[in-house]
């Protein structure tokens, strides 16, 4: 998908009402508060040595990177938000954490997040690294819940 698709899509994210279940939908998943759609997808990691994870890994970077000038120019700059704060207390206790945090902290390391100015909604931009192996995606996410 090209940057212009990716916009558009995004653009329709942000404009949506969220589901009520959790569940699929026409463009990724959701669930009360929130909206997920995968903007780009590596394919299957066959047999990629680790050179061409590198790359790969790199590439869907510079294109979250890419995609992120873009959105400054509508909402000013992103926080790079780190996830592993949230990983971590799902992981060492008894924490409940809103979705989607709870679900991307598990494979999203990082994002680059907003708060879409007058939306009530925050936007996030992160690369989905299940295990630091392929298959890599961007994905978009919209959501009414603060991620802190």
């Amino acid at each position: 998908m090209d940057i212009a698709n990716q916009l558009a899509l995004i653009d329709r994210l942000c404009a949506r009402e969220f589901p009520a279940e959790r569940g699929r939908t026409d463009v990724g998943t959701g669930g009360p508060g929130y909206l997920t759609a995968e903007l780009l997808h590596s394919g299957d990691p066959g047999e990629a040595d680790a050179a061409d994870r590198e790359e790969t890994e790199a590439q869907y970077e510079a294109d979250r990177d890419a995609l992120a000038e873009r959105l400054s120019e509508r909402w000013g700059p992103p926080q790079h938000f780190s996830l592993y704060s949230v990983l971590e207390r799902l992981t060492v206790g008894d924490a409940v954490v809103a979705e989607p945090w709870g679900t991307l902290s598990g494979h999203v390391p990082d994002v680059q997040l907003w708060h879409i100015p007058g939306a009530g909604r925050w936007f996030a931009l992160g690369v989905s690294r299940w295990g630091g192996e392929p298959p890599y995606r961007l994905l978009a996410v919209v959501t009414e819940t603060d991620p802190v």
